[in-house]
């Protein structure tokens, strides 16, 4: 279980950034595309910190960081190539893709500072509560982190692109959706937690008959 809940960490990251270079709006609140995954990866780090100690979602947290270094070097020489004569659509490939670069620079930044943040506290309150009030540090680490995540990437992302006062609106619209999502996704984190640890549990009795 800790591998797939690995991979689609890093997968969503990763598909978060390219989302990003797409804004869309409801009603008169604008968001980045990259909203309706990025948060999950929250989820994913409470789950694995929680079933598999914060050493486990720390190391998670720094394999999604060097994951990402790798995408843009990949992306900056993918931009770079020669275009082939029959491949006409080099403009709008760099328009994603470049576009895609500046929004995988700003969630580098607010990816390293928010992810910390969230493990960190989500520990902090397991070492006062226990096994007991995973609502709680599944919430409260999520809730704050986000708010540094959404700030730093908004602001490095769409600074110079949208005006201003767009720009706070965002930050604003983006962190309300994923304090949202937070909440509703309370029942997904038990129900993962349940999942992994009877994973676990059965993987540890196939360990000890082996070796018995």
């Amino acid at each position: 279980m800790f591998i797939y809940l690995n991979a689609l960490f890093v997968g969503l990251l990763i598909i978060s950034n390219i989302l990003g270079v797409k804004l869309f709006s409801i009603g008169e609140f604008i968001l980045p595309a990259a909203v309706i995954v990025y948060v999950v990866t929250f989820l994913i780090t409470d789950v694995i910190g929680e079933v598999y100690g914060k050493e486990a979602a720390k190391k998670t947290v720094q394999a999604g960081f060097f994951t990402q270094i790798i995408v843009l070097f990949f992306v900056f020489i993918a931009i770079e190539l020669p275009a082939a004569p029959v491949f006409g659509l080099q403009a709008e490939f760099e328009t994603i893709l470049g576009g895609s670069f500046r929004v995988m620079i700003a969630s580098l930044l607010s990816y390293v500072a928010s992810q910390h943040l969230d493990v960190s506290l989500f520990h902090r309150l397991k070492m006062k509560h226990g096994e007991k009030k995973l609502w709680l540090r599944n919430n409260a680490s999520t809730m704050t982190s986000q708010l540094v995540d959404t700030t730093l990437f908004i602001t490095v992302a769409f600074w110079g692109i949208v005006p201003t006062n767009v720009l706070i609106g965002m930050i604003a619209t983006q962190y309300v959706f994923k304090l949202m999502i937070a909440l509703i996704d309370t029942p997904i984190v038990y129900l993962l937690v349940k999942v992994a640890r009877k994973s676990a549990h059965v993987q540890d009795e196939a360990a000890a008959i082996r070796h018995s």
